[in-house]
């Protein structure tokens, strides 16, 4: 299975799962120290924005140098931007866990 890589917000190759996608753009945004994607959706099944088989509520549990002297704001800002094709797709909910190396 190919994995999904991505230059900004465009999908670059192949098809893998929304998780992967996350994961493939996070990477390569952040070179991350730590990088975690759990999908929630199966948390929220019957509510709005969940779909069938899943992959729309997600939690990214991510470590980079790039959040260092950055506020809370501004790490879910660079983490947005980062998803931004995704979160205006495929991905209705999204849980940041952002943090700079030693925290």
């Amino acid at each position: 299975m190919g994995r999904v890589r991505f230059a900004g917000n465009e999908r670059v190759t192949g098809m893998t799962t929304i998780a992967q996608q996350i994961e493939a753009a996070l990477e390569i945004a952040f070179a991350p120290d730590h990088l975690a994607v759990i999908d929630d959706s199966h948390l929220h099944a019957g509510h709005a924005g969940a779909r069938p088989g899943g992959e729309s509520h997600f939690t990214v549990e991510i470590v980079a140098g790039a959040f260092e002297g950055q506020s809370r704001v501004a790490r879910h800002r660079l983490v947005n931007n980062a998803l931004a094709a995704l979160l205006a797709g495929p991905v209705h909910a999204l849980v940041i866990k952002a943090k700079a190396p030693g925290e």
